[in-house]
């Protein structure tokens, strides 16, 4: 049984941010956070908050399951939370699928990211 490998990604992802479009070839993973940085837009009426969201990949590009909010900081009401988190989700799914090299994808099937999503203040 493979165990499964936790690697963080230290990316703060912000508004504005230019990236790789879904259809670039990606052969590292700074090249996957360009691609997921640049489908982020966050809700312009939610300031100094952030969302952590933890998946894993397969090699063809799609997500293994849903993405799991594993920490969450949103200035607001539940209701505004709920807005934050659903952002970051809907982000990420439009950025799907992604395409990896052959080389990247062999190496992040299976394995579990995190990722966090930030407004600016």
């Amino acid at each position: 049984m493979r165990a499964s490998v936790t690697l963080i990604m230290a990316i703060s992802i912000v508004a504005g941010t230019a990236g790789q479009s879904k259809a670039a070839t990606l052969n590292t993973m700074d090249d996957v956070g360009a691609a997921i940085r640049a489908c982020w837009n966050p809700p312009s009426d939610v300031k100094n908050s952030t969302v952590t969201l933890s998946f894993s990949f397969k090699r063809d590009g799609t997500l293994i399951g849903p993405p799991r909010p594993t920490a969450i900081h949103v200035e607001g009401d539940a209701k505004a939370r709920k807005f934050f988190v659903d952002a970051a989700t809907s982000a990420l799914a439009q950025c799907l699928p992604l395409t990896f090299s052959p080389t990247l994808a062999k190496g992040i099937a299976g394995t579990v990211f995190t990722l966090q999503f930030r407004a600016k203040q």
